[in-house]
């Protein structure tokens, strides 16, 4: 771990700067062969500028500063080049820094040396993954609460409760009288009710945590020609749709799609559901029921101006299953459809609540508020960790009336599983692939 590692950590491409990091034993030592300024004592935490040796005869003028372990972002002594972006350069300075001194680093080395230097826990390192490759408001604030501890925080209180827990049972067993130990007992299933409620909550609130990370999938549905196309434009504030008045002219599954209420939502205009003989056109409403399955929320579009038909009746039928939304389209005609369940009238023409039907989508498949403090996971790894917690803690209670040395064996499975999340009772393999989803310089 001591030894000096170095990579770019900007990404490849052309720009103002780019950024070359070293981290290590050394680091300092090695900057200094090939990089001159006119201050003879570096400062940590000071931009120095400079010349950096590119070959014999060629200089890059650049910044370079410097972090003393264990001030730093892995906890070592870290150098950082400044340079002025470009691809060839920023491989240039890497190849100096591999010349004098450096090796590379892997995929994420630099945070998992951060880790191991004890200055970023295990779900902290995951989070950073989440905030770069967050899309929406919603991923990226449920990522900056575990980048700033609140998940940590919360691991760390419950075990050391079960540490406490673990004490209280072992001194039990000093003082074998019955009363002692069934006191010691309630007092140990109290506790984990509380900790069972408060993982039952966020487990909870992460069943649509993967609507952050992955978007709510909606699919468009209707009989041919009642405005499916025109919805989908409306929604996405653009022609994205070929729009006439001939039926089946949505032939194949059209995906897209917006951003609201800092959510991400993938909108799939499907083909018109309908008896067809045309080849190409069964094709099209093969795959719109297939859409219809997998979407999280169906916009069931009608044409308020026209009565309900067979076919409208059919397409209910197929939806019967799943989160429907009924969209009433051209409300700027007179209504003579019937009133529907859970229904909201629109204009695709006016575009007239169409800003309403957006936010509807998002509220009846989100439970939670993205902007409040609520805990909200993301990480499928941390949920599976939660969700075993969680048959351990029913499992305590269903042994309840076993003696405490056995129950005391499920408290301390509970507190290992538990560290699992932060890292501090998971092991080298699982540690070791979890950095290596990161990227080169991170």
């Amino acid at each position: 771990m001591e030894d000096a590692i170095v990579s770019i950590s900007t990404p490849l491409g052309k720009g103002a700067i780019s950024i070359v990091r070293m981290s290590g034993k050394n680091c300092l030592e090695i900057a200094l062969k090939v990089f001159h300024c006119k201050q003879k004592e570096i400062e940590p935490r000071y931009m120095y500028l400079g010349k950096l040796e590119i070959d014999k005869d060629s200089f890059e003028e650049c910044l370079m500063v410097y972090f003393k372990a264990p001030y730093s972002y892995t906890g070592e002594d870290l150098v950082e080049f400044h340079i002025h972006g470009g691809i060839l350069l920023a491989q240039k300075v890497v190849e100096i820094c591999l010349k004098n001194g450096c090796r590379m680093a892997e995929a994420g080395e630099f945070s998992k040396r951060a880790f191991m230097n004890g200055k970023i826990t295990l779900d902290k390192a995951e989070a950073i993954i989440g905030e770069i490759n967050a899309e929406t408001e919603g991923e990226l604030k449920s990522s900056l609460k575990i980048t700033n501890g609140k998940l940590a925080e919360k691991i760390e209180k419950e075990q050391e409760d079960l540490k406490m827990l673990l004490a209280e049972i072992n001194v039990s067993f000093d003082y074998p009288e019955n009363d002692y130990e069934e006191i010691v007992k309630e007092k140990v299933l109290s506790k984990i009710k509380e900790i069972k409620e408060q993982n039952d909550k966020i487990i909870e609130l992460s069943k649509s945590g993967k609507y952050l990370k992955n978007g709510i999938n909606v699919a468009l549905v209707g009989k041919a020609n009642v405005g499916k196309s025109s919805v989908l434009n409306a929604l996405l504030g653009e022609n994205r749709a070929i729009v006439t008045d001939i039926e089946g002219t949505t032939r194949d599954s059209l995906c897209e799609r917006f951003f609201h209420k800092g959510m991400k939502i993938n909108l799939i205009d499907t083909a018109g559901i309908r008896k067809t003989d045309d080849v190409v056109e069964k094709l099209g409403i093969e795959k719109s029921l297939q859409s219809i399955k997998n979407a999280d929320i169906v916009l069931f579009v009608r044409d308020g101006s026209q009565k309900e038909n067979r076919e409208d009746s059919e397409i209910e039928d197929s939806v019967k299953d799943k989160k429907v939304i009924n969209v009433i389209n051209k409300t700027d005609k007179p209504r003579k459809l019937n009133k529907k369940d859970n229904e909201i009238e629109i204009s695709a023409l006016t575009e007239k609540n169409i800003n309403l039907l957006k936010d509807k989508i998002v509220d009846d498949i989100i439970k939670f508020d993205i902007r409040s403090d609520a805990l909200v996971l993301t990480n499928e790894r941390h949920i599976q960790i939660l969700e075993k917690c969680d048959e351990i803690m029913s499992e305590i209670f269903a042994i309840s009336n076993e003696s405490l040395d056995i129950i005391a064996m499920l408290v301390k499975k509970l507190w290992v599983e538990l560290g699992k999340i932060t890292g501090n009772t998971e092991n080298e393999d699982i540690i070791s692939l979890i950095f290596s989803k990161f990227c080169l310089g991170k």
